[in-house]
């Protein structure tokens, strides 16, 4: 499992900040985006048990959500904790509206990982209106809008932009530094997705053997990474490498590149992020050069953090995840790190 980082470097620190569209920000000021900044207070969590805690999740089509929602079950009893669940189903407006019923039914602390930076930060001000402190977990908002420290606990989660760095490293060495890449981005305004491809990019342009020939959303989905692995490859026959922001995709790149009647892994080169149980399946298998870890555990990592917040210990705004490195050197021994 990733562990505490207790650098307390602040996540805006590392974020590419981008004012908001004129109506995004009529909007978001409409949610009472002046009234939650007036008092820079953070709400007190209650000190009692069990605490009714809220935990809305963007939607469990994959190996990596199903997990996250497990750790949070896993952690419940032992941390005192009476869950609220609830799935988005992969919308923006669903995780919106099933964040306002739990502010309705006056939980106690809401944990939540946004599924996009800008629809997902008025509805953070909206809970600490109400009262409720919030920890975000695995992706983050954008931080002109709500910011950690001031609108809301501390985002909890890893450095995407450095997995990006890593995964280009990786590909850069093992191409020789000279590929045509395609990469299949995640969720369009995803934190996740913004800053892995954000933190690849910035490595490849430094090397001029490396070339970027197309790059398009697969919206972290394995069926959806497939379907846009089999139009670029139709559009670019010359591709010789692939970079997927997650496993999934990864995973069906390579049905994609099989069906193509190239051989994943010789013809062309794939580095992914994740480290799930079928990503590195795929590497021992020889299909998937390498896989950095995004752990998903984050129960254990919240509940930590919501009972030091409650008895008064300061937390960072930026609680880091600690993530592993998988390639065909270390796999066999980590297996035991899939899920």
């Amino acid at each position: 499992m990733a562990s505490l980082n207790t650098q307390s470097r602040g996540y805006a620190r590392k974020q590419q900040i981008r004012p908001l569209a004129g109506s995004l920000l009529a909007l978001a000021i409409g949610f009472g985006i002046a009234t939650a900044h007036a008092d820079d207070a953070l709400p007190k969590l209650p000190s009692k048990t069990p605490l009714k805690v809220g935990f809305a999740q963007t939607e469990s089509n994959n190996p990596w959500r199903l997990a996250e929602t497990k750790s949070f079950k896993d952690i419940a009893a032992k941390c005192g904790w009476q869950l609220v669940m609830t799935d988005a189903n992969s919308s923006n407006s669903k995780q919106v509206s099933d964040i306002q019923n739990m502010i309705a039914q006056h939980v106690d602390l809401l944990v939540f990982p946004p599924r996009e930076e800008k629809p997902l930060a008025p509805v953070v001000l909206q809970a600490k209106k109400a009262g409720i402190p919030v920890i975000l977990v695995d992706r983050n908002v954008d931080q002109s809008v709500a910011k950690a420290g001031r609108d809301y606990i501390t985002f909890i989660g890893s450095d995407f932009i450095d997995q990006g760095h890593r995964a280009a490293d990786w590909l850069v060495k093992a191409t020789g530094g000279k590929a045509k890449i395609i990469e299949l981005e995640g969720t369009t305004g995803a934190s996740a997705a913004n800053d892995r491809k954000k933190g690849f990019d910035e490595i490849i342009a430094k090397n001029p053997g490396m070339t970027i020939i197309a790059s398009q959303s697969g919206d972290f989905a394995r069926d959806k990474g497939r379907q846009v692995m089999e139009t670029l490859l139709q559009a670019h026959p010359d591709v010789t490498a692939v970079y997927a922001h997650n496993d999934e995709m990864a995973l069906g790149a390579i049905a994609a590149i099989k069906a193509a009647g190239k051989q994943p892994g010789k013809d062309i080169q794939i580095v992914t992020i994740d480290g799930t149980k079928g990503g590195m399946d795929a590497i021992a298998a020889g299909e998937l050069g390498a896989s950095v870890q995004s752990s998903p555990f984050f129960g254990p990592l919240a509940c930590d953090v919501a009972q030091r917040y409650a008895k008064g210990e300061k937390i960072p705004t930026w609680v880091k995840v600690s993530d592993k490195f998988y390639d065909k050197s270390n796999v066999q021994q980590n297996m035991q790190d899939g899920y």
